[in-house]
C-alpha cells in the first residue's frame, strides 16, 4: 500500500480498522435488510417497487460522513502539516467516474425490483439460494472481469459458501407459502436468480472501476461514487413507482398494516437504513480487498440471516439449514486461514528480502 520502504503500521492498522467497519456495516445490513423486507411483505405490504426503492432510497445516509470529511478538511486547510498529510484525502468524483458510477446504478436499480420480486413470492429459504448463486456468478465475473487469482484456499471457500447456502434450496418446498401458483412460485425463483447474476457482475464492474480509475480511490472518493449509484438506482424505482402510483398508495397501505401506520413508516425507514449498510459494507470491502472477499462475507450471512428469521418469524430450523450453516462456517473458516497463511508467507518472504539486502550491503 505504501510507495516504498515496507508496510506502513500505522497505514495498515487504519486500513484494518476500515475493514472491520465495512464488515460490520455489511453484517448489520445483510442480515436486516432481507428480514425488515420480509416483514413488510409478511404484514399487508404488496408494492414491489416501494421495496425496490427502499433497497437504495437510504442515500441521504450518506451525505453525513461526506459533510464530516468537508468540514474536517477545511479545518486542516490552516495547517500546511496537515493540508500536506491530508491532501489526498480531497479527492472527488470525476465526470468519467460519475457515468461509470450512474450506469452501475441504474444496474443496481434493476437488479433491487428483480430481488423485491422475488422476496415477495418466495421463502427466505428459496430467498437465500439466490444468495448462493450470487457468490458463484461474483467468482466467475471477477474471473473474467478483474483476472482475480484465485488460491485453493479461495476456491474451496467459494464451493463450500455456495453448496452450504444451495442446501437451503433443498428444503424449500416445505416453507413454500399456501396457495401460491406454481407460475408464481417460479416466476419469483427466476427473478431472484438473475437478481443474484446480476448482483454477481456488479461487484467485480466496481472493482475494475476501482482499479481502472486515472485518480487515487480514497475512502471518502468510495462514498461519493455510493452515494452516485444510490440516487440512479432509487430514481429508476422511483419512475417505476411512479407509473404503478405507488406514491399515493402508501397513506392507504399505512393504515391496512397489520403493525399499523406507526409500525408500517417504521418498517420502511428500517429497511432503507439497513440495506444503505449493505451497500456501505459492500463496496468498502471491495475497496479494502477484493468483490470476491464481500461476495464471500455475503454467502457467510446467509445463515445467520436463516438463524434469526426461525428467531423472529418462528420458521421452521430444518436439517438443510444447519448443514447450510456448518458448510458455510467452514467455508469461512477456510478463507480466514488461507488469508492468514499467505499473510505470514508475504511478511517471512518480506524479511528474507530485507536480510539479503543487508547482507549485500556489507
Amino acid at each position: 500500500m505504501n510507495n516504498g520502504g515496507g508496510p506502513d503500521p500505522k497505514k495498515k492498522k487504519h486500513q484494518r480498522l476500515l475493514l472491520l467497519i465495512n464488515a460490520l456495516c455489511l453484517t448489520l445490513g445483510a442480515t436486516g435488510g432481507p428480514l425488515i423486507s420480509r416483514l413488510y411483505f409478511l404484514h399487508g405490504g404488496h408494492k414491489l417497487w416501494l421495496s425496490a426503492f427502499l433497497e437504495t432510497g437510504g442515500w441521504p445516509i450518506l451525505l453525513f460522513p461526506l459533510a464530516f470529511s468537508k468540514f474536517f478538511n477545511k479545518t486542516n486547510k490552516k495547517n500546511p502539516q496537515s493540508q500536506q498529510q491530508e491532501g489526498e484525502e480531497r479527492t472527488h468524483i470525476t465526470l468519467p467516474l460519475f457515468l461509470q458510477c450512474s450506469f452501475i446504478g441504474l444496474l443496481t436499480g434493476v437488479d433491487d425490483y428483480m430481488y423485491a420480486f422475488g422476496l415477495s413470492y418466495l421463502p427466505v429459504s428459496t430467498s437465500a439460494l439466490l444468495i448462493a448463486s450470487q457468490l458463484a456468478f461474483t467468482a466467475l465475473f471477477a474471473l473474467i472481469v478483474v483476472r482475480h487469482k484465485f488460491t485453493a484456499f479461495l476456491t474451496n471457500s467459494v464451493v463450500l459458501l455456495t453448496l452450504g447456502s444451495a442446501f437451503l434450496g433443498l428444503g424449500a418446498n416445505g416453507d413454500r407459502p399456501k396457495g401460491l401458483s406454481n407460475g408464481r412460485y417460479f416466476l419469483g425463483f427466476f427473478m431472484t436468480l438473475g437478481a443474484a447474476a446480476l448482483y454477481g457482475l456488479v461487484l467485480p464492474l466496481i472493482e475494475l472501476m476501482y482499479a481502472r480509475s486515472r485518480q487515487k480511490i480514497t475512502y471518502m472518493l468510495v462514498l461519493e461514487m455510493q452515494l452516485v449509484m444510490s440516487v440512479f438506482a432509487t430514481a429508476f424505482c422511483a419512475v417505476g413507482m411512479l407509473i404503478n402510483k405507488d406514491f399515493q398508495h402508501i397513506p392507504k397501505e399505512a393504515r391496512a398494516f397489520d403493525l399499523g401506520a406507526v409500525g408500517y413508516y417504521a418498517t420502511l425507514v428500517g429497511s432503507g437504513v439497513a440495506w444503505q449498510l449493505f451497500f456501505i459494507g459492500t463496496v468498502g470491502l471491495i475497496f479494502c480487498a477484493s468483490s470476491v472477499v464481500s461476495g464471500i462475507m455475503i454467502a457467510f450471512l446467509i445463515p445467520i440471516t436463516e438463524i434469526l428469521a426461525v428467531i423472529f418469524y418462528h420458521e421452521k430450523f430444518t436439517g438443510e439449514k444447519a448443514m447450510a450453516l456448518i458448510m458455510s462456517l467452514w467455508g469461512f473458516a477456510s478463507y480466514i486461514y488461507g488469508e492468514r497463511k499467505a499473510e505470514l508467507k508475504k511478511k517471512k518472504r518480506e524479511e528474507e528480502i530485507s536480510m539479503e539486502t543487508r547482507v549485500n550491503q556489507v
